[in-house]
């Protein structure tokens, strides 16, 4: 889909070590990786990738800087109040009609620290209905693609991935 849009300028939100801007830049894509840990933004530049160290929340680009952005599995870790101010954030990073690329556990409401989490300092969740979500991305992004993904009964607790590309819209309503 990238590719048909001519979109060549990537950013990826919570990068991690950088397997996914790795791929989008093996693939002809210009990455931009950020990442709140200075260690994973490390890997990232070990890996010939841009990099920077950044919160999500407080996005330190020029404002249409991109032709898409990629966030898996970051946005859950922001506070569902906090989850509005982030995706303007990112909306204002994105060129007119860019693409977003969002993915998320959820399927309920809840927020909290994982108790059962493997990481330390273990981490905090928020989750969200498919309709709430739905709802927090459609003020400022048309949804193209809303997809929903069983994930291991064991690890499911009534969650499920959600999969969503968003279109920045042309004007704001």
């Amino acid at each position: 889909m990238l590719r048909s849009e001519g979109a060549r300028a990537l950013l990826e939100l919570g990068a991690g070590p950088g397997k996914d801007g790795e791929f989008f830049r093996d693939h002809g894509l210009d990455v931009v990786c950020t990442d709140l840990s200075p260690e994973m933004i490390e890997l990232c530049e070990i890996k010939g990738l841009a990099a920077r160290v950044m919160d999500l929340s407080d996005l330190d680009f020029p404002s249409d800087a991109f032709d898409a952005v990629y966030a898996l599995n970051c946005l859950l870790h922001l506070p569902g109040r906090e989850l509005p101010a982030a995706l303007r954030g990112i909306r204002t990073v994105l060129k007119p009609g860019g693409l977003f690329y969002l993915g998320v556990y959820g399927g309920k409401d809840h927020e909290g620290v994982w108790a059962d989490d493997p990481y330390e300092p273990k981490r905090f969740f928020s989750f969200h209905t498919d309709e709430r979500l739905r709802e927090m991305v459609t003020g400022s992004f048309d949804i193209c693609s809303f997809r929903r993904t069983a994930v291991a009964a064991e690890q499911a607790e009534g969650l499920h991935f959600q999969s969503l590309i968003l279109r920045k819209r042309q004007c704001d309503n």
